[in-house]
């Protein structure tokens, strides 16, 4: 018989082959009673910086006599294993006439691409940005020279934004296709112990890997994945969408189209918006990266144990409150630095990345502050020209050629005018300027980063250290937008335009930004058949 156990508890420092010993003495069984045991779920209680463990959820087989002399003992965390067998979509019956076309490369594009083109869908993937080969020696030319090319940066390209990032696959949704997602991506190259760890990460090295073996197999499968092909306008007949034009010139007709653009693509807003698509505000936050040295929050985290290969490095996440607003670190990468996520001329735009082994001297994190559609005016596109102003601040404040206005967190706290920086060296490139970073916001952004600082200092003792760096401006945590959709996923005034991810205002990372586009896949696959 199946079952599952929970809230298995070990020493970090021991060996999970005594799993098999611990639950053996919960269940009043020999160990040799117990087969196929396998670890489902792994997290890290270090609340007790004197007794760190190991968390573990686990699942195993014993015979049906074994499992009612277990089931007598009524433990709490001990239950038969839930029988899971994924629904399969019925398709339409209306006859595929013309491509899907997905429009975007990112997580919500990737998966639903590879939904249809398991069903046999024909599918075209249009991305402005280029494939990830291209796409690094971009960003690598950005980093080094302040060379930004405005279609392939850290923002656009293969794989998304997320492909420069931690990798983070931590998600809040509770729906079964995102174990699919992470399956997905452990057959194409991730680590398998994404499967099991409660906050997986693959790092940027190894994702950008992943996606390259995914988009291969597409191929395989009959996908046309077309690089640097701006979407710039669509056409519809009796309010459903009959083509989309691309880089102002070809024309490609489509039964349906997945618009998983990411939420850099203001210029498809704007032409959205124009064509009388329906999008409203929504609320976001806004500030900067701090960094710290990564050993001081690994003291601050495992006490004694910092530095253990088997605890890696420590990670922190903070709330707080700034008068009505909620003011929290968001995004921390450990052992990573702050990047230049750029996309459009002109504007500064700070991001945090780490590799998949987190080994960087230094952590970072966004500090942010919410702000709220009552902050701007009635236009739709408010929260966007708010997050153009400061980011065009930032570009001006930090000398008008990328680099980024940073300053000591001492001297941001104190008042004082920031000259350079000291024993924390500031990571991102293409460089920092000393400079004070309130110049590029609203004095409440600036009061509830203070805040924030003071607040997450009496969490983690040190946080507010002088020499720890502040680098100006952390904006896009999230789309200031929503693409208004239908229950069935439809935007509201456009019949078979799918927004989905977190461009469209619906996903908060790449795992619910991937379930997102495989939604959308499904309600295709329910309308229509593939010739």
């Amino acid at each position: 018989m199946h079952l599952t156990a929970t809230n298995l508890s070990l020493p970090f420092n021991a060996s999970e082959s005594a799993l098999s010993l611990l639950l053996a003495g919960e269940l009043r069984l020999s160990p040799s009673d117990i087969t196929n045991l396998r670890i489902v779920r792994r997290s890290l209680d270090a609340r007790d910086k004197g007794d760190i463990r190991f968390v573990y959820n686990v699942v195993f087989d014993i015979t049906t006599e074994k499992a009612r002399r277990v089931a007598a003992l009524e433990l709490k965390n001990v239950g038969r294993l839930p029988e899971y067998s994924p629904e399969q979509v019925k398709m339409g019956d209306k006859p595929q006439d013309a491509p899907v076309v997905v429009i975007g490369f990112g997580p919500g594009g990737i998966f639903a691409s590879y939904e249809l083109a398991r069903r046999g869908y024909k599918v075209i993937v249009l991305e402005r940005g280029s494939a990830i080969t291209e796409r690094k020696k971009d960003v690598d030319t950005f980093f080094g020279t302040g060379k930004l090319n405005t279609s392939s940066n850290i923002m656009f390209g293969e794989g998304g934004a997320g492909t420069f990032s931690d990798g983070k696959l931590t998600t809040r949704i509770k729906d079964a296709r995102a174990d699919d997602v992470i399956k997905t991506l452990v057959e194409f190259g991730a680590d398998p112990s994404i499967a099991v760890d409660a906050k997986p990460h693959i790092g940027t090295d190894v994702l950008s890997k992943v996606i390259l073996n995914i988009r291969r197999r597409l191929e395989e499968m009959g996908v046309d994945i077309r690089f640097g092909s701006c979407v710039t306008d669509f056409s519809s007949d009796d309010g459903r969408i009959a083509s989309v034009t691309v880089n102002d010139s070809e024309i490609i007709p489509c039964c349906a189209a997945v618009l998983a653009v990411g939420q850099a693509a203001r210029d498809t807003y704007r032409m959205l918006l124009a064509r009388g698509i329906e999008i409203v505000q929504k609320p976001f936050a806004v500030g900067v990266r701090i960094e710290h040295p990564q050993e001081f929050i690994d003291r601050s985290q495992f006490g004694a144990y910092a530095g253990h290969p088997r605890l890696g490095a420590a990670e922190y996440r903070l709330t707080g409150k700034t008068g009505d607003r909620g003011v929290y670190t968001f995004c921390m990468c450990p052992g990573g630095v702050v990047v230049a996520s750029s996309s459009a001329e002109n504007e500064v735009v700070t991001n945090g990345m780490s590799y998949h082994a987190r080994n960087g001297r230094n952590a970072n994190s966004a500090i942010i502050v919410q702000v709220n559609p009552s902050d701007f005016g009635p236009n739709p596109l408010a929260g966007v020209i708010f997050q153009e102003k400061i980011e065009r601040a930032a570009f001006t404040l930090g000398g008008g050629d990328y680099c980024a206005p940073a300053m000591m967190v001492g001297d941001f706290l104190k008042g004082r005018k920031p000259t350079g920086f000291g024993d924390v060296e500031p990571s991102y490139r293409p460089g920092v300027r000393p400079a004070d970073i309130r110049r590029c916001f609203p004095k409440t952004i600036g009061k509830g980063i203070e805040d924030g600082i003071n607040a997450f200092a009496r969490r983690i003792k040190g946080f507010d250290m002088y020499d720890a760096v502040l680098t100006a401006v952390e904006s896009r945590s999230s789309a200031p937008i929503r693409i208004s959709r239908t229950e069935s996923g439809e935007a509201t005034r456009m019949k078979g335009l799918y927004p989905v991810g977190e461009g469209a205002g619906y996903a908060g990372g790449i795992v619910s930004a991937a379930v997102d586009g495989m939604k959308a896949a499904e309600h295709i696959i329910g309308t229509y058949r593939p010739e």
